[in-house]
């Protein structure tokens, strides 16, 4: 993969997510890149995302595993099917679990995430993914990715 993020190869049809979506000016805008065997991006939560003073919103740790999952689906897939990122027809997938473990309070402050799928399959991907802050694993995602349904298309 180029040092393009994943999210820059979707299609626009397809870049409003909240979480990673380049056309959603509200949104965090995350930006996944493969880097050898797994999937990176980084996130600095503002002010806003607090729960209490000093640490982080489990709903924003939640919201940046999921997007940053699905971006390892694709990558992963396009990588399982020999094919070039962003080529055609486009990859996107689903969120249809989400399992979030949260290790220890994550401190407002830069984060990390790191991701790899465990499992490709045809529809579904299963990716592992863990947030740091610090240096310090503070939250584990298990998520499965589905491809986008077809009902979710062309609107």
């Amino acid at each position: 993969m180029s040092d393009a993020a994943i999210q820059d190869i979707y299609p626009e049809d397809f870049s409003h997510c909240f979480g990673c979506g380049r056309l959603n000016e509200h949104g965090h805008q995350i930006k996944s890149r493969v880097e050898g065997d797994r999937v990176v991006t980084s996130f600095t939560p503002q002010p806003w995302h607090l729960s209490v003073p000093g640490f982080t919103y489990g709903g924003l740790i939640a919201s940046l595993i999921d997007c940053h999952a699905m971006a390892t689906a694709a990558a992963a897939t396009y990588q399982a099917e020999g094919r070039k990122p962003g080529s055609e027809p486009s990859l996107r997938f689903v969120t249809a679990s989400l399992k979030v473990d949260y290790l220890k309070p994550t401190p407002i402050g830069p984060l990390e995430l790191s991701a790899k799928a465990r499992e490709v399959g045809e529809r579904k991907v299963l990716v592992d993914v863990e947030l740091s802050a610090g240096g310090e694993v503070t939250a584990r995602g298990d998520v499965v990715a589905v491809r986008i349904p077809g009902t979710m298309r062309g609107r």
